[in-house]
């Protein structure tokens, strides 16, 4: 992996930077954007602040680091599930695996929200909702449905529900976000797909 100076990282420093975003994700989601500064990773880390700066020139940096690192391993699994499941069943897969992954990483969730609410913006509302929008309108071709839909709308929908229930099994670890998740499939399948 090639450094931003442009030579590739050795082994020790390519496991410095993992250990970096580590430390990073666990405070963030811990402590908050704000209360997370460079001079605490790198005590946490064992290391010196200096030997941060080495690594990622701000903390801004560093925490847009773990977050691409938190959000491409969400993707990769989402990605993996919906690829699997047949087109009439993309929604369904994706409501799953979405709420599977982050009921399962609540420090990723904190990391996520953390990132996208004091960092400079880092995602793209329409990047998120027009793959939902993608797999409702395959969904629905494959199942043969015919007649005008929102798909944004729709897509909308489903990723406020899934932000919901992911929060609500948050605050509240004897929420049962697998029977929530089943839940907003039925009503996805129902109200949308058929």
């Amino acid at each position: 992996m090639p450094s931003a100076r442009g030579r590739n990282l050795t082994f020790t420093e390519e496991a410095r930077r993992g250990q970096l975003i580590d430390v990073t994700i666990e405070l963030v989601a811990e402590h908050g954007y704000g209360a997370t500064s460079l001079g605490r990773i790198a005590e946490s880390a064992g290391i010196t602040k200096a030997g941060v700066l080495y690594h990622y020139p701000s903390k801004q940096a560093l925490v847009e680091a773990a977050h691409e690192g938190v959000l491409s391993e969400l993707v990769t699994a989402v990605g993996a599930a919906v690829d699997a499941a047949e087109p009439a069943d993309g929604p369904a897969a994706y409501i799953r695996s979405m709420v599977g992954h982050l009921r399962e990483r609540p420090r990723h969730v904190r990391m996520l929200i953390e990132a996208m609410t004091s960092v400079t913006p880092l995602t793209d509302s329409k990047a998120r909702w027009s793959a939902v929008a993608d797999l409702v309108s395959a969904a629905r071709a494959a199942r043969g449905v015919d007649g005008e839909l929102d798909l944004r709308t729709a897509a909308l929908v489903i990723g406020g529900g899934i932000d919901a229930i992911v929060a609500e099994s948050l605050t509240d670890p004897s929420y049962d976000a697998t029977a929530a998740a089943e839940l907003l499939i039925t009503v996805v399948d129902q109200g949308l797909l058929t």
